[in-house]
């Protein structure tokens, strides 16, 4: 049955379109394109917390970075890269982040998050050749730590702050499993001011005693829900617990609901929740985002997909599958019918998945096939279409997938193939989005309705046509050796990648096991001893041991200090404003960077 609907339109941000429409818009769409006008997402079971923050900023187009009081190095980086005005939650974020105050920043996928924590970091830490640095703790330590749930949002945030510190000295190193333990040992060695990395591998570096966290003042959890899942919660608590408790703390994620707000308190001291979102588009995912669903035959899903992706104006596309084996599979059906892909999901390398992320960054590949490991990972701004070949598993995940394209104020395309065995588990999906769509319209290669929702050309076949062959191509990408063993080689001690487990977790405990959880006792702070040699090897145990954060260094605190926008004259006020009593109060630390090429 193809049922359509007259009712269904092209979804809009713009109301001023729909006066002055043109014969392209007139088009009738089916039933599968979700009419985005009409959601009216359901009461959720458990209510999200109420953020004390909320909105979309104000004249955000007539304001810089500077204006928020960010440095002039990190404003000249930031310009570089043709970044000129905050997002949303990046305005609602600086103030408190840069006065240290603990953090919940929610935002939909995609709108910047990562400078919302990022630039309040490298404000805050000290590099190697600012005044203050030899009066740190331990000056060649870590001064914050950014966790993160897998090892390409690890790569991509690590990226991302090198840009902005572009003309600072800070040393920004990345952590996760997957690769060799040597280069990450001899770059903490060298020296680093901030870490990035995934839970399994930083706590073997610490427990090996190459990782110290006995200075680090700044602790950020981004994807905060995924981290706090619990299967990844006894790992955040062993970190934080390595921490020193007067910390600056700063939890990011698209979805935060109440429980999982709630136990973030428990690592944070009064922390403020921000939501940024406009209050024109209150909904859970991207207004510019067209969403259309179709329930498909698992036989006839690789025919339907293959018309989808030579549609009119298709960009770079993410494919999502739930396994690792239907990835795998895909991946070499849509190659062998003339497509350009590449594939990402637990039992690849690392060398491997990363040649395929660099492939398509570059257009070498226009289409990846990846799992839910990478849903969190990939941020492409060019991403013109997100295909969920399998049925999400829940609304947020189906939230994360669809948020690889829409961003940064783009428009994108999302699709998702319900197959009948699918059917329960997308109604209630769409239920908890408000999609309207609880039984999905029967589409089949065929459909008249497919070709006309997606802007596909009549005749086109399952095929790819040569002349349209341009791509360079997977192999065209250097494949990397960075150590380590496969996936499939590997057991599941501590010396072993998980990566293999597949999901979003996949890639996410880098070269931690669990065989030692049956074998030792743990101890009363979380580790898994081995015997004394273990504990003597303790990265936090082995330099000034019994010390603890700020009160290791005194009574002069630690804070960012005043944030005048390109100013060269400091203004008093913020020196006398820090607390002088126990409770944890930002420090008064005049640090004025100068403009690039100034005295």
């Amino acid at each position: 049955m193809t049922n359509t609907s007259t009712e269904a339109t092209v979804p809009t941000t713009d109301v001023d379109t729909t006066e002055k429409a043109t014969p392209a818009s007139s088009v009738e769409y089916s039933a599968g394109v979700v009419r985005l006008g009409n959601i009216k997402p359901a009461a959720p079971e458990v209510e999200d917390a109420t953020p004390d923050i909320t909105g979309k900023g104000e004249d955000l187009d007539k304001k810089s970075f500077a204006d928020f009081g960010v440095t002039d190095p990190i404003v000249d980086a930031l310009e570089d890269k043709g970044i000129t005005h905050p997002f949303p939650i990046q305005a609602l974020t600086l103030g408190p982040a840069l006065d240290r105050h603990d953090i919940i920043g929610q935002a939909k996928t995609g709108t910047g998050k990562t400078l919302g924590f990022g630039i309040p970091v490298l404000e805050d830490v000290i590099a190697p050749d600012e005044d203050g640095y030899e009066d740190l703790l331990n000056p060649n330590q870590p001064q914050a730590l950014i966790i993160l749930p897998t090892r390409e949002l690890t790569k991509q945030v690590a990226q991302d702050l090198r840009e902005a510190a572009k003309y600072l000295s800070t040393r920004i190193v990345e952590i996760y499993g997957g690769v060799a333990f040597e280069p990450q040992i001899e770059a903490l060695e060298r020296g680093a001011d901030i870490v990035v990395g995934t839970p399994g591998r930083l706590i073997d570096l610490l427990r090996k005693g190459h990782l110290h966290l006995s200075g680090v003042e700044t602790v950020v959890l981004d994807e905060a829900d995924e981290m706090l899942d619990l299967g990844f919660l006894p790992d955040v608590e062993t970190l934080l617990g390595r921490v020193p408790e007067n910390r600056h703390t700063m939890l990011f994620s698209a979805t935060m609901p109440g429980p999982v707000v709630a136990l973030a308190r428990r690592f944070m001291v009064q922390p403020t929740h921000i939501r940024a979102q406009d209050p024109d588009d209150q909904n859970q995912t991207v207004n510019t985002v067209k969403q259309v669903i179709y329930r498909v035959h698992a036989m006839n899903k690789v025919e339907v997909l293959s018309r989808i992706l030579q549609a009119e104006g298709r960009g770079r596309t993410v494919i999502f599958c739930r396994t690792k084996r239907t990835a795998a599979r895909l991946g070499e059906d849509l190659t062998a019918r003339g497509f350009a892909v590449g594939a990402l999901h637990g039992d690849l390398g690392q060398g491997a998945r990363e040649q395929a992320l660099r492939a398509f960054r570059n257009g070498k590949v226009d289409v990846l096939v990846a799992t839910d490991v990478a849903a969190r990972g990939i941020d492409v701004d060019d991403v013109t279409h997100v295909i969920n070949y399998q049925c999400p598993e829940d609304e947020k995940i189906y939230i994360h997938r669809i948020g690889r394209t829409g961003r940064a104020g783009n428009s994108g395309t999302a699709v998702t193939f319900v197959d009948w065995d699918d059917t329960p588990r997308w109604s209630l999906i769409s239920k908890a989005l408000g999609l309207g769509v609880p039984d999905p319209l029967e589409t089949y290669h065929t459909s008249p309705h497919l070709f006309t929702d997606l802007d596909i050309p009549e005749g086109t076949t399952g095929r790819l046509p040569r002349a349209k062959r341009t791509r360079a191509g997977l192999d065209a990408e250097v494949l990397e050796d960075l150590g380590g063993s496969a996936p499939r080689s590997e057991g599941r001690g501590r010396g072993g990648s998980r990566s293999g487990s597949g999901g979003s977790r996949g890639g996410s405990r880098g070269g931690r096991g669990r065989s030692s959880r049956g074998g030792s006792a743990s101890s009363s702070d979380g580790s898994r001893s081995r015997g004394s040699r273990r504990g003597t090897q303790d990265g936090d145990r082995t330099l000034n041991a019994g010390k603890g954060g700020r009160s290791d260094r005194g009574t002069r605190g630690r804070g960012r200090g005043e944030h005048s926008p390109r100013s060269d004259s400091g203004s008093a006020g913020s020196a006398g404003s820090a607390s002088t009593g126990a409770e944890r109060a930002p420090r008064a630390r005049k640090r004025i960077r100068r403009r690039k090429g100034g005295e």
